[in-house]
C-alpha cells in the first residue's frame, strides 16, 4: 500500500492524497489551489491517470478540497464519489459557482476554463452520500467511515481500513467549541494519521471572547458612523456570524443598524444549513425549538441580485456589509473594498485565514495601497483581525485530537499547512507525544 501527496503539502490549498491498495486506487480530496501561482497549478494536468481512480472521498466542501472534481471527471474519472449528505448539497452550489467564476475569468483572458458546467454535472452524477458513523464496505479488503470533524456543516474525518491497516484523515478539524456544530469526533486507534496543520504554529483567541470583540468592533464603527466590511466565506463563517449577530441584536448589545449579507452563494448555503439542522449541536437545536430563527433578525437584508447589491451604497452609514470572498480574491467584497477602504472612518474586519498571495493577506499584513479592478486603492480604513472566528483547530486543538490515539501510531503525516505551521506542530507532537511525524512534499510517496 502506498500514499502520494499531490496537493495540500507545504500549502493550505489544493489537497489531493492518492492511496493505492492491492485492489483499488482511492483519491482523498480533489482541491483547487488558491493564492500565489494558483492559476498555473490548476491548469496543469493531473500527475496521475484519472481513469484509474476507483473511489474519491471528500472530507468537506470547501473549494480547496473539492474544486478540481469536475476536472477529474473531464480527464476520465468515472468511479464513485462519497460525501456526507450536507457536503453534497454544499458541493453542488460551490462547484457551480466556481465554474461560473472560472468562465468569466477565462473569457476575460481569452483562454479555455479549467472545466465546463457539463463536467460539474458529470461529477455530481457520480456522487453518493454516507452519513456519519456508518461503516461502508467497498470491496473485500476496503472499508471506510465518516466521523464528524466539526469544521463546517457535514465536514468529516475519514477512517479507512485497507490491506489490514487503518488510516485516519483528519480533514479540517473544527475550532471547538463552535456555536452551531458538534466537537470533532475523538478517534482512538490508527496505524497512520494524516492531519491538517493550518494553525499548527499558533493559538486562537478565546472562542468565548470573540463575540465580545465583535461587539466592540461594531460599536466603534457605529461611533465613527463608518462602514464595517467583513469578507466572509459563504460556508460556515457567514452562518456563524449570523448566529452571533442574531444574539447580539436580540439582546440589545449592539445598535440596530443595517446589516447586509451581500453574497448569493452565502444566502443559498444558509438555506442548506436550515435544511440540515439535525447536524447542529444541542445548544443550537434547543434554540430552534424555542422558535428562534438563528439566521434572521431586525435590520438584516439579504441582497441576492446585482441591483440590490449596488443599492447598498445608497444606504447611509453606519452599516455592516458581509460579503464574499473570505480572502478578498473575488466576489462582491471587492466592490465594497474599492469604495470604502480609502476612508479612515471605515473598518475592514478579517475573520478568516488568509492564504499567502491573496489580497486579504496583503491587507491583514498592513498594505497601504492595493490593486483592485485595475486601480490602485489607498488603504486608510482600519484593519482588524479576530482569529477566534477561525473554523480550524489551533495548535492546541490539533495536539489534543492526536492525543486521543491510544495505540501506537506508526506515522503521522502533517499536511495542509504553510511550512512554519507544519514544522511547529510536528516538533510539539514529537517532543510531547513521542510520535513519528513526517511533513511530506508535493509529489512525495510513502510505502505503508
Amino acid at each position: 500500500m502506498k500514499i502520494t501527496f499531490y496537493g495540500g503539502a507545504g500549502t493550505v490549498t489544493g489537497a489531493k492524497y492518492l492511496l493505492e491498495t492491492k485492489s483499488a486506487k482511492i483519491l482523498v480530496e480533489c482541491g483547487m489551489f488558491q493564492g500565489e501561482n494558483s492559476d498555473e497549478e490548476n491548469y496543469k494536468e493531473f500527475p496521475f491517470n484519472c481513469s484509474e481512480i476507483d473511489y474519491v472521498f471528500l472530507t468537506h466542501s470547501h473549494v480547496d478540497h473539492i474544486g478540481m472534481l469536475p476536472k477529474l471527471y473531464k480527464q476520465g474519472f468515472k468511479g464513485r464519489v462519497f460525501f456526507t449528505p450536507p457536503s453534497l448539497d454544499i458541493a453542488r452550489l460551490i462547484l457551480q459557482d466556481s465554474q461560473e467564476i472560472m468562465q468569466r475569468q477565462a473569457t476575460r483572458d481569452n483562454v479555455n476554463p479549467v472545466f465546463e458546467m457539463e463536467h460539474v454535472n458529470g461529477i455530481l452524477g457520480l456522487a453518493e452520500t454516507v452519513d456519519y458513523n456508518k461503516k461502508k464496505k467497498l470491496n473485500e479488503e476496503i472499508y471506510f467511515r465518516f466521523q464528524d470533524a466539526g469544521h463546517i456543516l457535514g465536514s468529516a474525518i475519514i477512517e479507512i481500513w485497507a490491506n489490514g491497516k487503518k488510516l485516519v484523515f483528519s480533514g479540517d478539524l473544527g475550532n471547538d467549541p463552535t456555536p452551531l456544530l458538534n466537537s470533532p469526533k475523538k478517534i482512538t486507534q490508527a496505524d497512520y494519521v494524516i492531519i491538517e496543520s493550518t494553525y499548527g504554529d499558533r493559538l486562537h483567541e478565546d472562542r468565548f471572547k470573540r463575540k465580545e470583540l465583535l461587539e466592540n468592533v461594531i460599536e466603534e464603527n457605529h461611533s465613527k458612523r463608518g462602514v464595517l466590511m467583513i469578507p466572509a466565506f459563504a460556508i460556515e463563517r457567514t452562518q456563524e456570524l449570523l448566529y452571533e449577530l442574531n444574539e447580539l441584536v436580540e439582546n440589545n448589545r449592539i445598535p440596530r443598524i443595517p446589516i447586509f449579507i451581500d453574497s448569493p452563494l452565502a444566502i443559498e448555503i444558509t438555506r442548506v444549513y436550515k435544511k440540515h439542522q439535525k447536524y447542529f449541536n444541542k445548544q443550537a437545536n434547543d434554540l430552534i425549538k424555542t422558535g428562534d430563527d438563528l439566521f434572521n433578525f431586525p435590520k438584516l437584508t439579504l441582497t441576492e441580485k446585482v441591483n440590490q447589491s449596488k443599492s447598498i451604497n445608497n444606504i447611509a452609514s453606519p452599516k455592516i456589509i458581509i460579503a464574499g470572498s473570505g480572502m478578498s480574491t473575488g466576489g462582491r467584497i471587492l466592490f465594497h473594498e474599492k469604495l470604502y477602504l480609502p476612508d479612515p472612518n471605515n473598518t475592514l474586519l478579517i475573520i478568516s485565514f488568509q492564504v499567502r498571495g491573496t489580497l486579504g493577506r496583503k491587507l491583514s499584513e498592513g498594505a497601504k495601497r492595493v490593486w483592485i479592478f485595475n486601480e490602485n486603492v489607498n488603504v486608510k480604513a482600519k484593519i482588524v483581525s479576530i482569529e477566534g472566528y477561525s473554523s480550524h483547530a489551533d495548535q492546541q486543538g490539533l495536539y489534543d485530537w492526536l492525543n486521543n490515539f491510544s495505540k501506537p501510531v506508526k506515522k503521522v503525516f502533517i499536511v495542509h499547512g504553510e511550512e512554519e505551521a507544519s514544522n511547529a506542530l510536528s516538533q510539539r507532537v514529537k517532543d510531547h507525544l513521542g510520535l513519528d511525524t513526517n511533513i511530506p512534499k508535493i509529489g512525495e510517496s510513502f510505502d505503508l
